[in-house]
């Protein structure tokens, strides 16, 4: 009998905004800094001052610094935890444990002063602690000022001089950087080469370099001279001594900059107005370069249609660092590639400016949702320029296939852990590596399916819109979906991030029953899951049968194109359940009776949830 949930349903307001969760607060940062940097020795010093706004319910007695820089250290946790896990890293390995006295990178306090007090500080590898002169309290600000010098290391992990693409300073996580307070507390976490959690402010920054240089950087260059003659000679004004390279950047998580005496420079309008930045070593092995602007102005205009506004007025693709990273209005990637490898970095790195540097998860304890998503919306991004022809190859009938072969593989090794796990602490990088990128990217996917695509559509921008510029939880982002949906959604994030429990159903058996075509479902895997079943008729008509969980209280109202046949709520206890098609269709009419032929559930073994017209008895 057909179930349509009129006992579960309630009103709801879709176009009504929720608002973030009550009492929800974040910390401001705002930096001033000045350094000078000396070409020869790779050292630069610097100075800081920092107005720290405490708009949390609490009292702070002391704050903590990241010196990112000190993880570059012979015998630091970095190096030892590279040298140790089951699987490095192969742009680490043992490669800190070797460096020389000139090649490694650190961060040194000169002076640390609060409101003009002198404050005693405890450096522990690549965190800072001060005790405070005086403590500050809710809705109060104080003043840091800090002098220090700094050695950039030889290019290993996402910073660095010198990379093995002869770009020469690749300056990201250059800066003593205060620490994440949030409703959680304080979050050093000693630097291992994982993620990055931090507080949005305001960043002035005056780069004083050799006169040959072209800087590249979060922000707005104050001398906009410099790149107008790039533009117009070739090269930038004369200047005697060093030249200073001045920016700033509103409402952002972080600075990058990046250096290099042979950078050319490109500037575009994208479609959506926003100026995108190229900084590259003109050279046989960049000529997918010149391709770029066009494709990107694209992606712009797409990202901004299905996952909200880009917020800034600029974005700058600069030559640099060890693979691709991102930061604000910039992204360091390495430039030795072909067209399709060019352009997906340059989208990924790009889409973390809405998933993480807009929508900012705390990137180790969400580290699935930051790279997950990201994924997720790259994905659908490539799939868009391969329908366009802006990139070779054709549109994937599954997009997201590989990604289920990734976790499934995964799963069969025995090595996986919870996707919730801290990203610091997998035990292996293969685990965090599909955890944080594939297993993320298919939560999505996979709600989509749950929920329907023009749902789910509507709950990604309904959740950019509610949470931009501010720090989400996992469980934000389900709420929003359970409001978009009308549907309770808890069990799903708790199983797909909070346990290992994988999906595997099966078509037990077909048979003529007194009521009509009797399909028997079974449920092997821990994980359960609505179903939609295809039934394929051999008249060549398709019917799709769509059975809910009970625990979901509600059924998707559409997806896509498919035209859904409610059917009774599938309780999560009971291992089997039966299906019954519509009366008017007999046994011999059936062709092919499939679960979820849109492969976009996980399940890790599709070839039971397949039965064909051969497998009926004669």
């Amino acid at each position: 009998m057909r179930y349509l949930f009129s006992m579960f349903l309630c009103l709801v307001v879709l176009g009504q905004s929720p608002a973030q969760r009550a009492g929800y607060w974040h910390q401001e940062v705002d930096y001033t800094m000045d350094i000078d940097m000396d070409v020869n020795t790779n050292r630069f010093t610097g100075t800081q001052q920092l107005v720290y706004t405490n708009h949390s319910p609490d009292t702070l007695h002391r704050v903590f610094y990241h010196l990112y820089f000190n993880a570059f250290q012979p015998g630091s946790m970095m190096d030892v935890r590279s040298r140790t896990i089951m699987d490095p890293d192969s742009r680490v390995g043992d490669r800190i444990s070797k460096l020389n006295d000139d090649e490694i990178g650190y961060q040194k306090i000169i002076s640390l002063t609060q409101d003009g007090a002198v404050l005693e500080v405890d450096i522990q590898g690549s965190i800072m602690e001060a005790r405070l002169a005086q403590p500050i309290l809710p809705g109060a600000s104080a003043t840091f000022e800090m002098e220090f010098e700094a050695q950039t290391p030889l290019q290993i992990r996402r910073t660095g001089r010198d990379n093995a693409e002869g770009i020469r300073y690749s300056m990201s996580q250059w800066y003593p950087k205060i620490c994440q307070y949030d409703e959680l507390g304080w979050h050093p976490e000693p630097y291992i080469g994982r993620e990055f959690y931090s507080t949005w402010g305001d960043f002035d920054v005056t780069i004083r370099i050799a006169p040959e240089y072209i800087v590249a950087a979060t922000g707005e260059l104050q001398e906009a001279e410099f790149y107008n003659s790039l533009i117009t000679n070739g090269s930038m004004p004369s200047v005697s001594g060093k030249r200073s390279w001045h920016f700033t950047a509103e409402n952002v998580l972080d600075f990058v900059w990046a250096a290099d005496p042979d950078y050319t420079y490109h500037r575009e309008k994208a479609a959506n107005g926003v100026t995108m930045e190229f900084f590259y070593q003109i050279g046989p092995e960049t000529s997918a370069w010149e391709d770029l602007p066009g494709i990107m102005s694209e992606v712009f205009d797409y990202a901004e249609t299905h996952f909200g506004p880009y917020p800034y007025d600029k974005y700058a693709f600069i030559q640099g660092g060890d693979g691709g990273m991102e930061y604000p209005m910039a992204t360091l990637i390495t430039g030795h590639r072909p067209i399709t490898s060019l352009v997906g970095v340059s989208v990924h790195e790009l889409m973390h400016s809405w998933y993480q540097l807009v929508l900012a998860t705390n990137e180790s304890l969400y580290h699935w949702i930051d790279e997950g998503f990201t994924s997720y919306a790259s994905n659908r991004i490539m799939e868009h320029l391969r329908s366009k022809k802006l990139i070779p190859g054709e549109p994937a009938e599954f997009p997201f296939q590989s990604s289920h072969r990734s976790y499934i593989r995964l799963v069969e090794s025995g090595l996986e852990e919870p996707m919730a796990t801290h990203a610091d602490h997998f035990h292996t990088n293969f685990a965090y590596g599909v955890a944080a990128y594939t297993k993320g990217s298919l939560f999505l996917d996979q709600l989509e399916y749950v929920v329907g695509k023009e749902t789910f559509d509507r709950a990604l921008l309904r959740y950019y819109d509610t949470w931009k510029f501010k720090h989400p939880t996992d469980h934000d982002f389900i709420r929003i979906v359970e409001r978009e949906s009308d549907m309770i959604l808890d069990w799903y994030l708790q199983y797909w991030a909070y346990s290992v429990k994988w999906i595997d159903y099966a078509i037990g058996g077909v048979s003529e029953g007194s009521n009509g075509v009797e399909v028997s479902l079974i449920r092997n895997g821990l994980m359960p899951m609505p179903l939609d079943v295809y039934v394929t008729t051999k008249d060549g008509k398709e019917h799709v049968y769509n059975i809910p969980l009970v625990m979901m209280r509600q059924v998707k109202s559409s997806d896509g194109e498919l035209e859904l046949t409610y059917m009774e709520p599938w309780p999560w206890v009971n291992r089997e359940h039966q299906l019954v098609l519509d009366p008017n269709i007999s046994l011999d009419d059936v062709e092919k009776i499939e679960i979820d032929a849109s492969r976009r559930m996980v399940d890790i073994d599709r070839e039971n949830n397949i039965w064909t017209s051969q497998q009926a008895s004669p």
